[in-house]
């Protein structure tokens, strides 16, 4: 069984998502080459930034390696695209805007997961009852968070009741 891919936190996601060769005659329709957010924000963060490799890694909240790979992956595809006239699109991935470090209120176990994701369960035991646990903007796990002891408060005023 393969690991999962981690998530890769991203600063910046751009408005222009294509990018084309249009020489003085006219532009054509273009062979494109993908570039993932998470390659695009790698080169930002180095090649415009001027960061570390190990800077960089941290700010996406991913290995050096792993950094090292994307912005190797990066580099190619641009590069392949500047040589052989072809357009870059700019989506996909494996990306977000904040990754979020929920703990279970069931279990105690710890699970990471990408902030747009709704409806995660724990990796470990599959409650939905989590919580964040570094309260980094995470609002609607949050939320969640309230809610959960809300039914929690209500179970405890039930009990007391009777």
């Amino acid at each position: 069984m393969s690991r999962p891919v981690k998530w890769r936190k991203v600063e910046y996601v751009p408005q222009n998502v294509f990018f084309a060769p249009c020489p003085k005659r006219g532009c054509e329709r273009w062979e494109e080459i993908n570039l993932k957010v998470e390659e695009l924000e790698a080169m930002r963060l180095k090649d415009v930034l001027g960061l570390t490799q190990e800077e960089c890694a941290e700010r996406m909240q991913i290995s050096r390696q792993t950094f090292q790979n994307i912005i190797d992956e990066a580099r190619k595809k641009v590069t392949t695209a500047l040589l052989e006239n072809k357009a870059i699109s700019v989506g996909g991935g494996n990306y977000t805007k904040n990754v979020c470090h929920l703990t279970c209120l069931e279990c105690g176990g710890e699970t990471s997961a990408p902030y747009e994701e709704r409806g995660v369960k724990c990796k470990h035991c599959g409650s939905e009852k989590l919580v964040c646990t570094k309260k980094l903007g995470c609002n609607i796990r949050c939320q969640s968070e309230e809610s959960v002891q809300t039914e929690e408060s209500v179970q405890i005023e039930e009990s007391e009741n009777n």
